[in-house]
């Protein structure tokens, strides 16, 4: 995200919106079609590159004293995203596209660790009530079912969970350094924590960077001698590698949000000759290979974040033709498997009409292997979804003084972050959207920050961990428990299933054969649920203004 300016005016499907046109809705303005994409689901299939590794036997969970589990399933297929076959039925929450993808993708994360993991068979959240686990499910004989599950409609194949790393995280964390083991485990942890498979990372500065910088500030220096990580060393690769200390397969790509000021013109327009362009891939290359230093594997990069709104300009010929004539050949010269993805879109029209130029470009796809979109390119998925892999690259970051889905704008304080119950409501509600919408993957913004939460930017914004810096404590917010609900249960691998009764609910089947519903109540008091899956009725209740996830084991 980049915040240059607080939003003006702007224009949201059936919504009024606050924007500023030259930066991002999270910057700033926001267009595009935020609702699902209808029609059916198509098909989609995908080869990757690593093999997703097979669960470990009997690993138990201590959450709900649940028993210990058997062996988990390997992931099969693989890929940074991977579409997953479809078959024709209708979904209540918005038929959606599966990708399909384009030959080479890199893996997606291991689905049989956390198939291995036992988890408690039902968990509920609400306000002051996180992550329970002793709410009861009764299995009926008989009655009437309020959502049925088809688990012969399929729709895309799910590849994973993750959010990004940013220096303010980290800053963040080292206030309370002995919670450092506890946050990786709530974050990447596949028994006790959100079991992400992805990390994000900036090449570069981001706009939660501790100060703007580059890699190379050196003026001409086409050949890169100059460039270096030294920046990120003392911050954002600290924070990366705490995070493998507990997950060690997990799968890190990076986007720029900035380039050397050396590269663009007087205003701030990309310089579009060969030699700049050149040192340009050039500076990507050596970032991979740098981190690879450092024992760091950079699976993909999606070479620019928002260019829409970016402080960098490009047009969509010039970004095109820099993935296809010097970024992936200058990937592929130097033997690296790192691949090429077009992101991170945002702005629409701009960046949509960017992606669907680049997914109609035969020599572009030749090394494009998946698409990145955030924030306003929903009603876009199902088109790049027929061409490859798409990653929902970045969650909404929380308190906008615009209109947004699922959100009042009159609840926006400048001075800091709403870290509050109405946003993991929020949060829910976005990532089942952009779910139905056909998404392979889903990204959180920042996963830590501080209280008040402010960007380079002066904007305040929301994430899934906060540090009190004064009590110097570490709390998991609502909306960290929405993600968890979410990304603990369904693994790497899964396949989204149909699931018909409410637009509240979504299915999804575990490649260890686990059944997973997942269901929210926006009502004022509990919702009692049965749920029909082949045949087989499950009761339970759902707290008010709150969302259940249930997990039925074959």
């Amino acid at each position: 995200m980049i915040r240059a300016c607080i939003p003006i005016t702007g224009i949201w499907v059936a919504l009024s919106v606050a924007g500023c046109a030259s930066t991002s809705p999270h910057d700033s303005s926001a267009g595009g079609n935020q609702g699902a994409s209808a029609g059916n689901p198509s098909a989609g299939s995908g080869t990757g590159s690593l093999a997703g590794s097979a669960g470990k036997a009997g690993e138990a969970t201590s959450l709900g004293g649940a028993q210990s589990g058997g062996a988990g399933a390997p992931s099969g297929g693989t890929g940074m995203g991977t579409g997953g076959s479809a078959t024709a039925g209708g979904d209540s929450g918005g038929s959606s596209a599966a990708g399909s993808s384009a030959a080479g993708s890199s893996a997606a994360g291991s689905a049989g660790a956390a198939g291995a993991v036992a988890l408690p068979e039902f968990v509920t959240s609400a306000a002051n009530a996180y992550w329970n686990t002793s709410a009861p499910v009764k299995k009926l004989s008989t009655g009437t079912a309020d959502l049925k599950i088809d688990a012969n409609t399929k729709y895309q194949r799910w590849d994973g969970f993750g959010g990004c790393f940013n220096e303010m995280g980290w800053d963040a964390l080292s206030v309370v350094s002995s919670e450092i083991p506890r946050a990786m485990k709530l974050l990447f942890d596949a028994k006790e924590g959100a079991n992400f498979a992805y990390g994000r990372l900036p090449l570069g500065a981001s706009d939660y960077s501790m100060s703007w910088y580059t890699l190379d500030d050196t003026a001409g220096d086409y050949t890169m001698s100059k460039f270096s990580i030294d920046r990120d060393k003392q911050k954002l690769i600290p924070f990366i590698k705490a995070a493998l200390a507990t997950k060690a397969d997990l799968h890190l790509w990076a986007s720029p949000w900035v380039v050397p000021s050396w590269m663009m013109d007087g205003s701030n327009n990309m310089k579009s000759d060969a030699q700049t362009l050149g040192a340009h891939a050039l500076y990507m290359a050596r970032f991979v290979e740098e981190y690879a230093k450092e024992g760091l594997k950079i699976e993909a990069i999606h070479p620019q974040n928002e260019p829409g709104y970016a402080r960098v300009h490009w047009t969509q010929a010039l970004l095109i033709d820099f993935m296809k004539t010097y970024l992936g050949p200058t990937l592929a010269q130097r033997s690296l498997s790192t691949e090429v993805w077009c992101g991170t879109m945002s702005k629409d029209p701009d960046d949509t009409n960017i992606a669907k130029a680049a997914a109609s470009d035969a020599a572009a796809m030749m090394f494009i292997k998946g698409f990145g979109v955030q924030w306003n390119l929903q009603a876009v998925v199902p088109t790049l979804a027929a061409k490859g892999p798409v990653m929902q690259t970045e969650h909404r970051c929380g308190n906008y003084n615009f209109d947004s889905p699922y959100w009042d704008k009159t609840r926006y304080d400048a001075n800091k972050a709403q870290n509050d119950h109405l946003y993991g409501e929020e949060s829910w509600q976005l990532i089942r959207d952009w779910i139905n919408s056909g998404v392979n993957s889903y990204s959180a913004w920042n996963m830590v920050l501080d209280t008040v939460g402010k960007s380079l930017d002066n904007w305040p914004q929301n994430s899934l961990l906060v540090v009190d810096r004064s009590a110097k404590t570490l709390t998991a917010t609502a909306a960290y428990y929405a993600f968890r609900h979410y990304s603990q249960y369904i693994v790497p691998g899964a396949t989204r299933i149909g699931m018909t009764g409410s637009k509240d609910a979504l299915a999804f089947k575990n490649p260890d054969g686990s059944i997973i519903a997942e269901v929210y109540n926006n009502g004022s008091a509990a919702k009692t649920t049965t749920v029909d899956s082949g045949g087989a009725l499950y009761q339970f209740d759902v707290p008010a203004h709150g969302w259940a996830t249930l997990k039925i084991t074959p």
